[in-house]
């Protein structure tokens, strides 16, 4: 055929003929068991444009629409381009050949109309320097002739994404340089599926390959649409060193007609393996064999194919090029556009702490992030909501425009264990897609290049005692203040569960209804869902409770802001659009409110529902942002009415983040068992600074600082006040996980408990028992002192005799 390459045909030297993918598949199915299929070559997608006209067309096209570089004269070019590949019927001598080998294809494998998948393959694609995963389109579950032609020509078209044009712009790529071959395979019917690489996208470790699996079609994992399992494989024995099974509620799976959906898995199966062991080391294996045929770093799409017995259950779907390692190793030797390694590229406001290396992606919306951003990038955004979470999970650090150090962002990266600079004003305009910097969280700057001082990090790691000694050690530390871990995703409990701490003071439940749920409560109530609602809100909750159980958990009912609450499913329908969310309709303010106290209900539902049917009566309730004693009361009743009373294990806080618990609190006392100051929102509405307004504190970081007097003076009479009245106080805000003087005057202050991110546990405990031993010591003192006269003098030499013994002076 003239026009046709079968995969067995075409090698790794083919990339003119079968584009990046198709010779990389003919190279990888000389080596291990690929899809059968075949390639489209570059030559039949020239001789369409030469047949129709397009070629001279598309060159005038973008001369007319492109001149200054701006998004909507790409976005305008691209969509006259599309139009006229997608419109244009085939020449018919390839249109003869692509049907045949589609029915030749069907003969094979013994099935009519056999789904495949229409995969794309540019010649810039996929080979070292240009990988640039997601540029161009592929699509699935194709069944027909008629339909291969059409999506062979929707993938032509993809070559001419607003996207693509500019990247190549970008990349100095000519576009008459880039052709496309489009390969079709037969499309497995997949188990699991993942990825794999020939070395740890974290760090670069060549001595391992790690692989990441989920149930079903790859998509999940590709796309961060669930948290997948993690094998590492040590390549020198073929033996599995790390495993991390993750709860994997959805799959990506195709439905009766062919259409990918995602489906919610049993507990069971969800929080079971994708792949079997003797599938993780035959994976490794394939791995291995394939870097060494291609002689650097790869990563591998795989699938399990369902309807196979082991080992010919195992298809290599892709391989790329390893490109993020590949480009630090080529920079520590001459750089990245003559920009020095180690260079200061943005400022910002340190946000989370921690160093990591990456190639940055910036992702001015969730669909750039959906397409671009793969394990490992550097997220650049202006700023993140909880609809960024699920990227957020997969990135190795955050760097936004915009926020402060209370910020959606901010926090999400602390909880998650990422580092994150927020607030720069300029980064997604200053960082180049696909550049490696380095991002340090602690000190609020990125880098250019890799600056990780790898030598000093394996010294350290080499000296460093087991991690269950170090616990062991500070769950020793004895300490009158509690010391409460603050959470968010509920799937990071089996990460922190044996930490020292006491308690959860804060599970924000906003992650479980953007992660879990991800659908509006009152539109899930509008449909007769609600009972989804209670379930996975309920599972959510329990998988934490049952972790750390008898400890305590806190759980704080919703605290989105209209804007968030208007990202989910069905939200548009149900939530106003407020000049200013922040100081909204949220909290109590809405829980109690005409139109949401039903969707409210579920949440209290759900919460009964994990302590009498699950029984896991270690889970107590926070209110947020309380504002009124009357809403208190009104928040109280719906409590009783749902069947959550106040006992001796049940107990109700209320955030104290609005000033008029402050001034207040007596009043407010009547209604709730204890205090939680929200530190974040007090302070801004003490000082009236927008938490958010990264601006005033680049101006000036002390416009928004819990340690500023006013604060502290309103915290002080929370706690004395409280105290008073016999409730107790606690503190969830981010202030004590910042500043070590701020958990001084806390315990001073003799609040009962201090809540702090994960990371900030082991040493937050340290500090709470000196800091008590030192206000013992002061106490003691002053008692020792009032009690005995003591000369100076005589003292001094009564220590030199006690510490050094009868030496004359």
């Amino acid at each position: 055929m003239r026009f046709i390459k079968w995969l067995s045909e075409v090698d790794k030297k083919d990339i003119l003929i079968a584009g990046g993918k198709g010779a990389n598949l003919g190279e990888v199915a000389r080596i291990v068991q690929v899809p059968p299929g075949f390639v489209v070559t570059t030559e039949a997608y020239l001789h369409f444009l030469q047949v129709t006209g397009l070629k001279e067309k598309i060159g005038e096209i973008l001369k007319e629409f492109i001149s200054r570089g701006e998004p909507d004269e790409y976005e305008k070019a691209s969509a006259v381009i599309r139009g006229l590949i997608e419109s244009s019927p085939l020449p018919p001598d390839l249109e003869k050949e692509l049907v045949e080998a589609y029915k030749k294809l069907c003969d094979d494998v013994g099935v009519p109309n056999v789904a495949v998948a229409v995969r794309s393959s540019a010649t810039a694609e996929d080979i070292p320097e240009a990988s640039f995963a997601g540029q161009q389109d592929t699509y699935l579950n194709v069944r027909g002739a008629e339909n291969v032609i059409y999506y062979v020509k929707r993938v032509w078209g993809s070559l001419y994404t607003a996207r693509a044009l500019y990247y190549r712009d970008k990349m100095g790529i000519p576009h008459e340089k880039s052709l496309m071959a489009v390969v079709v395979q037969k499309l497995v019917n997949a188990r699991a599926a993942g990825v794999i690489f020939t070395l740890d996208p974290t760090n670069g470790d060549r001595s391992k390959v790690v692989i990441e699996a989920s149930w079903g079609l790859g998509e999940g994992v590709v796309k961060g649409i669930v948290t997948p399992d993690e094998y590492v494989v040590d390549k020198a024995t073929g033996k599995i060193v790390e495993k991390r099974i993750s709860v994997k509620r959805v799959a990506v799976v195709r439905d009766e007609a062919g259409l990918v959906k995602e489906i919610e898995l049993s507990p069971e199966k969800a929080s079971s393996p994708a792949l079997r062991d003797e599938e993780v080391v035959e994976l490794a294996r394939m791995a291995v064999k394939l870097e060494e045929t291609y002689g650097h770093p790869v990563d591998i799409e795989f699938a399990v194919d369902a309807d196979m017995e082991y080992p010919r259950n195992l298809f290599i779907l892709q391989v790329r090029p390893e490109t993020v390692w590949s480009r630090k190793a080529e920079q520590a030797t001459k750089g990245v556009e003559e920009v020095p390694v180690e260079t200061v590229v943005v400022k910002g406001i340190p946000a989370s702490p921690g160093v990591a290396v990456g190639a940055a992606k910036v992702c001015l919306t969730l669909e750039d992030a959906k397409k671009k951003l793969r394990k490992g990038d550097i997220l650049v955004t202006k700023m993140t909501d909880p609809d960024w979470v699920p990227y957020m999970r997969i990135a190795s650090a955050i760097v936004t425009d915009e926020g402060g150090r209370t910020s959606h962002a901010a926090i999400v990266s602390r909880e998650l264990g990422i580092p994150a600079v927020v607030g720069t004003g300029n980064a997604t305009s200053v960082l180049k897609d696909g550049v490696v910097y380095t991002v340090d969280g602690s000190k609020g700057v990125v880098l250019q290049g890799a600056v990780a001082k790898k030598e000093e990090a394996k010294a350290v790691e080499a000296a460093a005692p087991p991690r269950e000694i170090i616990l062991h050690i500070y769950r020793a530390v004895p300490t009158g203040t509690k010391v409460y871990m603050n959470l968010g995703e509920p799937e990071k409990i089996d990460e922190y569960k044996d930490l020292p701490f006491d308690g959860i003071g804060l599970m924000r439940i906003e992650f479980v209804i953007s992660s879990w749920i991800s659908q509006h409560p009152v539109y899930l109530l509008s449909i007769g869902q609600e009972h989804k609602f209670v379930t996975k809100m309920a599972e959510g909750i329990a998988k934490v409770a049952s972790a750390i159980y008898p400890r305590p958990v806190v759980v704080r009912f919703s605290d989105f802001k209209t804007n968030e609450y208007r990202g989910l499913e069905g939200g548009e329908k149900f939530e106003p659009e407020e000049r200013n969310p922040m100081l909204g309709w949220r909290g109590v303010s809405r829980y109690i409110s005409p139109q949401y106290e039903k969707a409210f209900r579920l949440e209290l539902r759900a919460v009964r529902m994990v302590r009498e049917e699950m029984g896991l009566n270690n889970v107590w309730v926070m209110a947020p942002f309380v504002r009124t004693v009357w809403e208190a009361e009104r928040f109280a009743k719906l409590l009783e009415e749902e069947g959550l009373r106040r006992d001796r294990d049940f107990k109700v806080w209320a955030m104290s983040e609005v000033p008029s618990i402050a001034l207040m609190v007596e009043e407010f006392a009547e209604y709730f068992d204890g205090f939680s100051i929200g530190s974040n929102d007090l302070t801004q509405l003490v000082l009236g600074v927008d938490r958010d307004n990264d601006f005033l504190v680049r101006i000036n970081p002390k416009y928004f600082d819990e340690r500023e007097a006013p604060v502290l003076k309103a915290i002080y009479e929370i706690i004395r006040r409280a105290h008073k009245v016999g409730r107790t106080v606690s503190i969830c805000g981010q202030g004590p996980s910042v500043y070590p003087q701020l958990v001084e005057f806390l315990v001073r202050a003799g609040i009962d408990s201090i809540s702090v991110n994960p990371d900030a546990v082991l040493q937050t405990r340290i500090h709470v028992a000196s800091v008590e031993l030192k206000v013992l010591r002061e106490r003691l003192d002053a008692i020792y002192r009032a009690l005995y006269k003591v000369d100076e003098g005589a003292e001094f030499y009564e220590i030199l005799k006690k510490v050094f013994g009868g030496v004359k002076y």
